[in-house]
């Protein structure tokens, strides 16, 4: 399939708002791809290929400036090889080779090509082409039934894989992708909601468990064997040998838990997320110790446990995870709820999670059954430049380069700002249309993607905290960042400051 079909069609995604013509513009892609070529159509489309951790980012690929092909030539395949050598390269020189593959690939696909593979291979896609239309369109594409199908995705974590076997495989092989030990699945979601008593009333009696500012990991054991995997499925197993020693110890022989680590400071709390991620990309450091804390079990020696309600899961876990399980209460009474949602706060916590006690666990699913109740942060923030939207946003200035101010000129110079993140959450059309009509008048320069500006705008930011980055001068960036709204009553010199964001490291 040549790369020109996959962008088009992403296009076309990008530029309904409707689900069904999304479903029907990816289903006929999928028909149209050889077998071979669904893992990396499907990757590409959910902007996070199938070879997970590329070795790139936005400065890297910012810094190429090479002549585009006039016509397109590119061929999905070629990509994928491409991809496959970038995730590849590692150590002495990685650098320069990764460079070195990126210049190729970029003199071989047109203009429009390489910002749709730029955008694929930094997550910032936004055709709205997410994992639940992709599992509709397999299904389309393939005449399976939809259940069937996402509960395939969801058994075997690859949507890759998934699209494969619906569409080339006899009846009955998608059937019977099940639960295995030591094939991670696809984790189970929450939404959220502003109050824990607010989430009470969703699910009815439930279980409140603490939220940690912790990474997500699914472990499995089959004897002394134990993997340990990512929110992404990505195997971390080596990285985090305290761990595997923690569940080896637990009294059974077959196992899949669920839930969350991180590391302590010395006084007991939570480090930053920051610092427990760093744990799954480099080697074992022995400075910084994880623990996890278990909060499900999916399969306990042969039986598997998915489809049985939350409290039968709860007491199977409460007997083979004892002392390593999350802190919570079973309970229908706001009041106690709160309370947990209060100690958790309190503890450096982010703050609960409510899950119904009658619900199953929904692998891969976003429902009301787990409902995330945490604080919101905001800070005034200045704009400090805008991207080009793509897809629906085509010809609107969209996704944000945010700035906070820094008075002791510590990242900057004294007064001036220093980029903390950028967004493109939370903008509305009205805003779109505004920011385009008026960030114009506030332009320094651009580029053929940016519009660069006077630091003149103030935007007010939601965030779920910061996390150590080197991507940015000021050593952090903003997490979940999302726009509430322009400040027209307040002026830069009342931005919020790079230490006020940095003290959340600790906060």
């Amino acid at each position: 399939m040549m790369l020109a079909e996959l962008v088009t069609t992403a296009d076309r995604v990008g530029a309904t708002s409707s689900r069904l013509a999304k479903i029907d513009a990816i289903a006929d892609l999928l028909a149209r791809a050889d077998p071979t070529e669904l893992p990396a159509v499907t990757g590409l489309l959910l902007a996070a290929p199938r070879q997970g951790r590329l070795g790139v980012g936005w400065r890297g690929l910012s810094t190429i400036e090479i002549a585009h092909a006039d016509e397109s030539a590119l061929t999905v395949g070629d990509v994928d090889t491409s991809l496959d050598a970038l995730a590849a390269a590692s150590g002495t020189g990685s650098a320069a080779a990764r460079t070195g593959i990126l210049a190729d690939l970029a003199s071989r696909a047109t203009a429009t090509e390489w910002d749709f593979l730029v955008r694929a291979m930094l997550g910032e896609l936004r055709t709205g082409a997410l994992s639940g239309v992709l599992l509709d369109a397999i299904a389309r594409a393939a005449e399976r039934p939809p259940a069937v199908v996402r509960r395939a995705a969801m058994l075997s974590g690859d949507l890759g894989e998934t699209a494969r076997i619906a569409l080339t495989e006899p009846l009955g092989v998608l059937e019977a992708v099940g639960l295995q030990v030591g094939r991670p699945v696809l984790p189970m979601l929450a939404a959220t909601a502003a109050s824990p008593s607010a989430a009470l009333e969703v699910t009815g009696e439930a279980s409140v468990e603490y939220k940690l500012d912790g990474a997500r990991i699914q472990v499995h054991r089959r004897g002394d064997e134990v993997g340990v995997y990512t929110r992404s499925l990505a195997d971390i197993t080596h990285r985090v040998p305290e761990i595997v020693e923690i569940v080896r110890s637990l009294p059974a022989h077959d196992l899949i838990l669920d839930g969350e680590t991180l590391s302590l400071d010395e006084d007991g709390g939570p480090r930053p997320f920051q610092e427990t991620m760093s744990r799954f990309g480099a080697e074992v450091s022995r400075e910084l110790v994880l623990r996890p804390w278990f909060f499900d079990v999916l399969h306990v020696d042969g039986r598997d446990l998915l489809d049985e309600p939350l409290v039968t899961r709860l007491s199977e876990l409460e007997r083979v995870a004892g002392d390593w399980r999350m802190p919570g209460v079973v309970t229908d009474d706001p009041a106690a709820a709160e309370q947990l949602s209060l100690d958790a706060l309190a503890a450096g916590h982010e703050g609960v999670v409510v899950k119904a006690i009658d619900a199953p666990y929904a692998a891969g699913r976003r429902g009301s059954s787990w409902i995330k109740v945490k604080p919101v942060l905001t800070f005034d923030l200045v704009v400090l430049g805008a991207e080009w939207g793509s897809g629906r946003r085509r010809g609107w200035l969209s996704n944000l380069h945010l700035g906070a101010r820094d008075p002791e000129g510590e990242f900057a110079d004294p007064g001036g700002f220093v980029m903390v993140g950028k967004t493109f959450k939370g903008l509305t059309d009205e805003l779109l249309r505004w920011q385009t009509e008026h960030f114009p008048e506030h332009e320094t320069h651009r580029t053929a993607s940016t519009v660069f500006l006077r630091p003149e705008i103030v935007v007010e930011i939601a965030i779920d905290g910061v996390q150590r980055s080197p991507r940015y001068p000021g050593g952090i960036a903003l997490r979940f960042a999302r726009v509430k709204g322009y400040r027209d009553d307040k002026s830069p010199a009342e931005a919020d400051t790079i230490q006020s964001l940095r003290s959340l490291l600790r906060g």
